[in-house]
């Protein structure tokens, strides 16, 4: 592991435009550090061969297409096909910065870990609803920074953008088949395992995530769902911060109703909150519509977030339900 060989792992399904933007911010790369490219086609209807070949001269890319077997089995099937021993592992809605692999090679220099995973931001260049959902998903004031807003040691990567070694993804067996949530289950599995995980600050990604409201909800649902999920496989990992956006949305129908009621102090917490969102929105972005836009994206990553949490809490904690047979929509199968 003294000489370490990146190689690139890209899920991808039904986004070539994505990929021929993220394949672009591989040409701007600084330093001389060798590298390769595998691009993973996971069943899609709409492939990406095409733009690959107008890289193919510039990048070293390795292309397979498979079967649909979603995000994580296809990060695992090119983990496999990788010449490296060390994988970086990107969605494709992401885009990297110039010093990217240069700051990931100057820790892992003297910082050897077998998994890392680094921080996302708005590129100037994202539209404000991106930049208001970054923000949303991103700022300290609603998710606490887990997602890489603070400096961890005992951080869980995010699979848009994780570094992991061929001796902890052999030794792991990699991604499992639920997804979402596939990338905090191999990290808590990493540490059982004696691994290390770690935030790398400085290496950040350009990431667009989702380009509309709805699609941003039925995202953040899905995590709410299969966090109770991730917590029974995993009792360990138990916070009472994950009741948190549940709280918050029936604390904030309960201070609707007492307002009419004429009592108004708990709705002017909330007041108070919103307005510090707003403040730290517009120190951040810089832009009056973003900072509002911003506001409403905390609105719909608490609701959908905590409503998914709640649902899901009940059926598997309550009811006992069987996960994968309850919630088939959130696994994969393996093919």
């Amino acid at each position: 592991m003294n000489n370490l060989k990146y190689s690139f792992i890209i899920p991808v399904y039904n986004r070539p435009d994505e990929i021929d933007e993220l394949l672009h911010s591989f040409l701007g790369l600084e330093g001389d550090i060798p590298f390769e490219i595998v691009i993973v086609e996971d069943g899609s209807s709409i492939d990406c061969k095409t733009v690959i070949d107008k890289y193919t001269s510039n990048l070293d890319i390795s292309y397979y297409y498979k079967a649909n077997s979603g995000p994580g089995d296809s990060r695992n099937y090119g983990m496999k096909k990788a010449k490296g021993n060390y994988f970086i592992i990107l969605d494709s809605d992401c885009l990297l910065p110039k010093s990217y692999l240069v700051s990931v090679s100057e820790f892992l220099s003297t910082n050897l870990v077998d998994c890392y995973g680094g921080p996302d931001a708005a590129h100037a260049s994202f539209s404000d609803l991106q930049k208001a959902i970054n923000f949303s998903m991103t700022s300290f004031i609603t998710t606490g920074g887990i997602r890489g807003g603070k400096d961890s040691t005992s951080f869980q990567p995010r699979s848009f953008n994780m570094g992991l070694s061929k001796k902890a993804f052999e030794h792991s067996g990699g991604f499992g088949t639920i997804h979402p949530g596939e990338d905090p289950d191999l990290s808590i599995r990493l540490n059982r395992l004696g691994y290390k995980t770690v935030l790398i600050q400085n290496a950040y990604v350009y990431h667009k995530r989702r380009i509309s409201w709805n699609k941003f909800y039925q995202q953040v649902y899905k995590f709410g769902l299969v966090r109770p999920i991730l917590n029974k496989w995993h009792p360990q990992t138990k916070k009472l911060t994950y009741w948190f956006p549940t709280f918050f949305i029936l604390g904030l129908v309960i201070a609707f109703v007492l307002f009419l009621l004429n009592f108004k102090y708990g709705l002017y917490l909330y007041a108070v909150y919103f307005i510090l969102a707003f403040i730290m929105a517009l120190i951040q972005t810089k832009n009056i519509k973003v900072a509002f836009q911003s506001l409403y994206a905390i609105c719909i990553q608490f609701y959908g977030y905590g409503s998914g949490f709640l649902k899901s809490t009940v059926a598997i904690n309550m009811l006992n339900k069987d996960p994968e047979l309850h919630f088939p929509k959130l696994f994969f199968k393996n093919v």
